[in-house]
């Protein structure tokens, strides 16, 4: 694992007025991937964006696009959000009934695969499917809002995926989001994430502070 923590600003918390503006600040500000929440109103209570949305931010950075698929079904979308521009696809087990199929799904693509554990979910539901993926996101909120507070039992079930991702000896990325601040962000990486998704957090202050925001949830 690299010792640099990577910061995937949520452009959940972005003035939506100014989508392609607000990713390319936050790309000069620092960022490592532009994370992108969508929403259906169904699997989640709310509703965010489609790929036509991320086809549109594509030319606007060069960084990862780190897209968190919280729908319902899901595998009929993924080739959508992986033509759009999409360079990682996560997505929630509870989704669909073939967990498997959809992870190489989104490899057949050429997209790297990850799997979102909600509050609720253990890490045992990795138990076979970790060889296959290439992130596992643990969401420290239940989904569906931006500005919630940390769920601080999630502590445990990050360092029990963080041995889990070390016996299989692959660079499999661990990913917490949900009310990750200064104060959290701290806490999550000791625990052994290696990547922090922020919205809230980053986008604080308006553009003149993003870079400043990141530097400091990376604890620099």
């Amino acid at each position: 694992m690299s010792n640099a923590v990577r910061i995937a600003p949520s452009i959940l918390s972005a003035d939506f007025a100014r989508l392609g503006e607000e990713v390319r600040a936050i790309d000069a500000a620092g960022c490592d991937w532009i994370h992108v929440d969508v929403m259906d109103g169904h699997f989640v209570p709310n509703i965010t964006i489609g790929p036509a949305v991320v086809k549109a931010l594509r030319p606007h950075s060069d960084k990862p696009f780190d897209v968190h698929l919280m729908i319902a079904p899901v595998d009929q979308y993924i080739q959508d959000f992986a033509d759009a521009g999409a360079d990682i696809i996560s997505f929630h087990p509870e989704a669909g009934p073939h967990p498997h199929r959809t992870v190489q799904l989104i490899k057949s693509f050429g997209k790297m695969a990850g799997i979102v554990l909600n509050p609720h979910t253990p890490a045992k539901m990795l138990d076979y499917l970790i060889d296959d993926i290439d992130l596992v996101l643990v969401m420290s909120v239940n989904p569906g809002f931006g500005g919630q507070s940390f769920i601080s039992s999630q502590l445990r079930k990050i360092e029990a995926i963080r041995k889990m991702i070390e016996k299989t000896g692959r660079d499999i990325r661990l990913e917490v989001d949900g009310g990750i601040t200064t104060d959290t962000a701290p806490l999550a990486i000791s625990a052994g994430a290696d990547t922090l998704v922020a919205g809230t957090a980053t986008f604080k202050g308006g553009e003149s502070h993003y870079a400043a925001n990141i530097r400091a949830l990376r604890g620099e």
